[in-house]
């Protein structure tokens, strides 16, 4: 426990769409199993919630009761990571199994490709019926976009361009709709309606519930605000505590609809927190150090996972995608290459050791801006006027295009390599291209079993791991490049 409180054409929208088809042509075929036999699955998540951001893991004022209950009743990492320490990358990785930069979403804002094959249309076709709910952030929530929901493979879905407030305009499958309540709560009530009409029909179901809590600007609601009266950060705390909440009424939806024990319910951060004191590790939010990956993470799944317990496995967001194709017997070939690994054998208890390395990357690319509120609030006005938002730029019709093409060793920015319980640092200084910037290259080794907060560079005592850990890291820089100039993709793309 760590704690230092003190325009795009319409041609390439077809293009696009194309791409969209092929990708589901490449999905493999229907489970066998009966529904019955298949556990539902909500996969949720929070906007910048640090490691140290829960009750459970000791913050000294949050009142997180529910996150709390589901850490005592489940299985809780102590040593789980983002993929990278801003939103839309990591969300990338949890519906593929990939490094976000592998499909070009390095930062916030930037649409993720529609070639990528993602969990939600690996489930669609194994006969699951998908929803997405809250922040979407990794494309366009415009109908007729080929980087919506509906494009990834989410039946429905009540969704946001990025984070959103109490009383939000979200779009509900292309058409923006008005509601009231705090933000997270107004959320969940969406997911459980579609979880409540999916239990009524007998259908497994996947739930992807990201919330826009407890991103700035703080907006909590007044009841749980008032928790924290006199506190200096009392809106931060209470849109935590609000989040929470939310989270308890998910989990008492489905005690009601019966079908907890045979639900799959996964708690995650998308990112490192905004408060280095509760960080868990060395900086915050938007860094490669520790603060800005570790995050929290909880699975509760009573009827597999009968006995809670912490563990100290080493994972990250990318390895919800694998675990989840393990768990489902889901053929996934053909399949681009992926970065997470299964964690079965860790929620059955057999095993806490890592298969492979894990490779972080903030690459040397700024993000967009999506104002989600002032663009629904157009899209609201144009749709009582009766026209259509058709500005493209917002609809990225042309996200499939792969435009750039890399250099094989385009290795720029902060990367890092965590062979637990080694991590290497590479880190290529400031310049406006590849050639410069390899001047500038320095590298730092930490242990994290005995400095958690990278205080302590053991690089030159240690020079023979550093030159083997930076071979490493360098040929998997290799291979994401490889991707991100589309190697993984058919021809047709």
């Amino acid at each position: 426990m760590i704690f230092t409180f003190a325009k795009s054409s319409l041609a390439s929208f077809t293009i696009a769409v194309g791409t969209g088809l092929i990708a589901s042509l490449l999905l493999s075929t229907p489970l066998q199993a009966e529904p019955s036999d298949r556990p539902n699955i909500i996969l949720c998540m929070a906007d910048d919630q640090g490691w140290g951001d829960t009750a459970y893991n000791g913050h000294p004022l949050l009142k997180t009761p529910h996150l709390d209950a589901m850490a005592a009743e489940g299985l809780r990492f102590d040593h789980f990571y983002a993929a990278a320490p801003v939103c839309t990358p990591t969300r990338a990785s949890v519906l593929t199994g990939r490094h976000p930069n592998r499909s070009g979403a390095f930062s916030w804002g930037l649409p993720m490709r529609p070639q990528e094959i993602t969990v939600a249309e690996r489930l669609q076709a194994a006969g699951y019926v998908t929803g997405h709910f809250g922040k979407w952030h990794l494309g366009s929530v415009l109908k007729d976009s080929p980087v919506n929901p509906a494009a990834a493979g989410f039946d429905q879905w009540l969704s946001a361009y990025n984070f959103y407030d109490n009383d939000p305009l979200l779009s509900r499958e292309g058409t923006a709709v008005a509601l009231e309540g705090e933000s997270s709560i107004v959320t969940v009530d969406a997911a459980i309606e579609f979880i409540k009409e999916q239990n009524s029909k007998g259908k497994p179901f996947l739930a992807v519930v990201w919330f826009g809590s407890p991103h700035s600007p703080h907006r909590a609601a007044p009841q749980d605000r008032k928790l924290y009266e006199g506190q200096k950060h009392a809106d931060w705390l209470g849109e935590i505590t609000g989040l929470d909440r939310a989270v308890g009424k998910l989990q008492a939806a489905l005690q009601d609809e019966g079908i907890r024990d045979n639900t799959l319910f996964w708690y995650t951060s998308d990112n490192g927190g905004l408060q280095t004191a509760s960080s868990g590790g060395r900086n915050k939010k938007g860094s490669i150090y520790e603060g800005g990956l570790r995050v929290p993470a909880i699975i509760q799944w009573p009827s597999r996972i009968k006995t809670p317990r912490v563990t100290q496995a080493v994972a990250n967001s990318s390895d919800i995608y694998p675990t989840l194709m393990e768990i489902l017997e889901i053929d996934t070939e053909p399949q681009p290459e992926l970065d997470g690994v299964s964690l079965v054998s860790v929620i059955d208890n057999k095993s806490d050791q890592r298969v492979k390395p894990m490779g972080f990357w903030s690459f040397n690319a700024r993000g967009i801006l999506t104002p989600s509120d002032a663009w629904m609030q157009e899209l609201l006005a144009a749709q009582k006027s009766g026209k259509e938002d058709r500005d493209e730029s917002r609809l990225m019709l042309n996200a499939a295009e792969i435009k750039q093409q890399y250099e094989a060793d385009y290795f720029v920015g902060h990367s890092a390599w965590n062979d637990w319980p080694w991590k290497l640092h590479r880190i290529s200084g400031a310049a406006k291209n590849k050639h410069a910037a390899d001047k500038n290259v320095t590298t730092e080794l930490y242990n994290l079993a005995t400095d958690p907060m990278e205080t302590k560079d053991l690089a030159s005592q240690h020079p023979q791991r550093v030159a083997a850990m930076r071979e490493q890291l360098e040929a998997w820089q290799a291979s994401v490049i490889q991707s991100l100039n589309g190697k993984d993709y058919p021809e047709s793309h």
